[in-house]
């Protein structure tokens, strides 16, 4: 892998440079770059909070992406005459001096290596084979793809585009992406059409399903080892307590049961603009079944066993929407950015536990840029988001939180892991922005002075090293903090 970023990267260097007046030239790149330092005085990562459901804004640590693109046969928006290309993506989130990995190439990989060639059969019909990836557009607050096909897939796709209509059916193996090195076939297909009936308004859906076949005998195809109680298997005893139900009989704990599996995703846009002082809004929903998982592995005596757990995964759906507008408050003076996101997880095989599968989160977020000057902006954003964990608790508010559980009850075998099932975060962020190519919230490239701070109902809601437990003999003692302030300097750009 490493041989394969340096190759890349040494075409790149050595290739002659496309220019805008040269068409001639047949090698492209393009990139994308955030880094950053966030001295924290919290004992804090240099991220404000948890994750982006509050802004990607300070929320976000250093990434940079490379894209290729070779030309094998240059194409002529006016020409009918077929055209094809090599396109290749580097990228990861590491940066020397900046997080944990300090720039290791372990941390950035080959995201996307695919061939197309247009205009072939029928004008307009752009064919590929590598990785798909395909979404309608960005969710640019939160940094998400709520609308997104094949992401996780390796075959063959067809796009046709003929301005007002764009039509994609694509086919392929998701194995690597949804199962690692624990690798097996997974069939996926799906299909996308996107409408463009009048200047400033698009409609899009589309579909991908997944299928992954009943195999007897491979172990990494979907099995169910029966027999067990899911209580058990959440807990990591389930093996333990067979063996004192059935002792001796070691050599007779229930074998897997070979199956077959399935999951399905479904997306939906909206796109408008160009009304008053609205420029653009996009609306995203996602609802999708999640895959089911493989195996757990417990180990007693010793020995190793895994757990088929197929059936108790397989119940699990995910709802998510999301909306951002562009607004022109100020023409030339003030623009805003208001982004909301909605989610809703349910697993319907596990009514015991608190996880990420079954909660509901919303939150919103708003960005104001003021002109001070064409190159100088200053910046101000703020955002309120709830999440609600639907099993039970599974935040801490305090530091003496590991001593509750539901209604206060201390109970050291119980599955919550904290006092509340809800989590409240506020967070607002301001500073200036240098922008050298002029005024837009989302001009790059981006020199920014900033200041953040956050207040969360949940104890140290941030990324830290901090101690969770009230052991008597333990060595560094808990802390309670709700708030959190990081000062950054960062830089932001497209090239």
């Amino acid at each position: 892998m490493r041989f394969v970023i340096a190759s890349l990267i040494l075409v790149a260097l050595v290739a002659e440079p496309a220019r805008a007046d040269v068409p001639s030239g047949r090698f492209h790149a393009a990139g994308y770059l955030r880094v950053m330092t966030r001295p924290d005085f919290q004992g804090g990562d240099g991220r404000l909070g948890s994750w982006n459901l509050y802004g990607r804004l300070l929320n976000e640590g250093p990434y940079a992406a490379l894209a290729l693109k070779l030309d094998l046969l240059p194409r002529d928006p006016r020409s009918p005459e077929p055209w094809a290309s090599v396109q290749a993506r580097i990228e990861g989130g590491s940066v020397f001096a900046a997080d944990e990995r300090m720039g290791s190439l372990d941390a950035y990989r080959i995201s996307q290596l695919y061939v197309q060639a247009g205009n072939v059969l029928a004008r307009g019909l752009t064919w590929q084979i590598g990785t798909l990836e395909h979404y309608f557009g960005d969710l640019g607050l939160y940094d998400m793809r709520p609308a997104q096909l094949f992401s996780d897939t390796i075959g063959l796709s067809a796009r046709w585009d003929e301005g007002r209509v764009e039509l994609l059916a694509g086919a392929g193996d998701a194995g690597y992406v949804l199962r690692g090195d624990r690798y097996a076939t997974i069939f996926s297909a799906g299909a996308a059409a996107r409408l463009r009936p009048i200047r400033g308004f698009e409609i899009g859906a589309g579909g991908q399903a997944y299928v992954e076949p009943k195999i007897a005998g491979n172990r990494f195809a979907p099995h169910q080892t029966p027999g067990l109680p899911l209580e058990d298997v959440l807990r990591g005893e389930a093996v333990e307590r067979w063996l004192m139900e059935n002792p001796g009989k070691e050599q007779f704990f229930p074998r897997p049961e070979p199956s077959s599996a399935g999951s399905w995703k479904l997306v939906g846009y909206l796109g408008f603009g160009g009304i008053g002082p609205l420029r653009w809004n996009n609306l995203f929903v996602s609802y999708s079944r999640q895959h089911p998982e493989q195996f757990v592995t417990e180990t007693v005596g010793g020995e190793d066993y895994m757990i088929h757990v197929k059936e108790f995964t397989d119940e699990r759906t995910a709802l998510i929407v999301g909306d951002e507008a562009h607004v022109a408050l100020v023409p030339g003076k003030l623009d805003a950015v208001v982004g909301m996101l909605y989610g809703r997880h349910v697993d319907d095989d596990n009514n015991i536990k608190p996880s990420d599968q079954d909660r509901a989160y919303y939150s919103v977020v708003v960005r104001l840029q003021a002109y001070l000057r064409d190159r100088v902006h200053l910046l101000a954003e703020g955002s309120a988001a709830r999440e609600r964990s639907t099993e039970g608790n599974v935040y801490r508010n305090h530091a003496d939180s590991v001593f509750q559980s539901t209604d206060g009850i201390q109970d050291p075998r119980g599955l919550e892991f904290g006092d509340a099932d809800v989590r409240v975060t506020y967070q607002a962020k301001t500073g200036l922005v240098l922008n050298p190519l002029g005024t837009g919230i989302y001009t790059r490239p981006s020199l920014r002075l900033l200041y953040g701070v956050q207040r969360s109902t949940q104890n140290n809601a941030f990324g830290n090293s901090f101690v969770e437990t009230l052991d008597q003999y333990g060595v560094f003692g808990p802390k309670e903090q709700h708030w959190h302030h990081v000062v950054a300097v960062e830089a932001e750009a497209w090239f």
